[in-house]
Parts: C-alpha cells; structure tokens; sequence
C-alpha cells in the first residue's frame, strides 16, 4: 500500500510551495503596480476555476484526503477568500492541520472506504483514492494555480514547483 502519512506530509510541502508563489505574486503586483488581488480572478480557460478556487480545491483535497483517512476532521472553510492574503492564511491553516497528523494517525487507513455524495453505494479502497482521485485532483488544482500565476507574468521556475528536494549524502 501506498504510504499516506508520507502523501500527506508531502502534500504539506507542496502547499508551502504554495505561499510563497502567492508571495511572489503579491510582490509581482507590487513591482508592476497593480493589485495583487486582481490575481484571484484570473484563470486559463472561462469553464476552469480561477485561481482562488484551484488555491481552495488543492487545500481542500489534502485536508480531506488526511480526514478521511486518519477519522480526524480538518479545518472548515468558507470558501470566500478574497485577498492573497486570506488565501495564504487558509493555505497556513491546512499546513497546520496537517502537520499535527503523525504516520500512527494512519494506522487504520488501509481499512478505509473511501465514499463520495455523487457515488453513492459505491467506494475506493484508501489505496485507490490515494492513487487515483487524491494524489492527481491535488496536483491538477495545485498546477493550475501555479500556471495561472506564471501566465499573468509571476516569475516562477520549476524549482518553485517542486521545492526543496530531500536530497540525503552517499
């Protein structure tokens, strides 16, 4: 099985990679003299998400993907963030929930049956959504926001993507 404390700790991460695009994009519309907010609306395409809701779909998938497989409820939000700043603060918030999650929290997650309202009598093995819903749903959200900052002329290379890796000595 797929180890989930090592999937979310790594969904922590990549959230952290998160706040500081939006960092930069605050300091993006510093440097330009716009404002940075405006940011929130943009997206690629009119029938995708902008970019405060990819921001509040990649949080939302790995604090649910950590509920549901530990039993412990993550934060609630209101999804009416507004400013990057909100977006930063709520991005902190899961950072924090999941951190507070050690690997023996998952101790019973292989047993998990995982279900959705929109499939009902039906369900994933823990392995399976880890797989094939949580783990791609969280880098899809987390990619678009990233290109949706890079389209709007925020200077972020492959190394703001993927973060610091953990590189260990021979």
């Amino acid at each position: 099985m797929l180890d989930p404390a090592a999937i979310i700790a790594h969904m922590a991460a990549q959230l952290g990679q998160l706040a500081t695009w939006l960092d930069k994009a605050v300091a993006h519309g510093e440097a330009k003299k716009f404002e940075p907010d405006t940011l929130l609306t943009a997206w690629l395409a009119p029938d995708q998400f902008p970019l405060v809701r990819q921001i509040g779909a990649a949080c939302d998938t790995a604090k649910l993907a950590a509920a549901r497989l530990t039993g412990r409820p993550g934060p609630t939000h209101a999804d009416d963030q507004r400013t990057c700043a909100a977006c930063r603060a709520r991005v902190a918030d899961v950072i924090a929930y999941l951190d507070t999650l050690m690997p023996t929290d998952f101790a019973e997650a292989a047993d998990a049956q995982i279900q959705f309202p929109w499939m009902p009598g039906k369900y994933l093995t823990a392995a399976d959504y880890l797989l094939w819903f949580a783990i791609p749903n969280f880098h899809f959200h987390l990619a678009h926001a990233y290109a949706i900052l890079r389209h709007n002329g925020v200077e972020l290379g492959k190394s703001e993507f993927l973060g610091a890796l953990p590189f260990r000595d021979l």
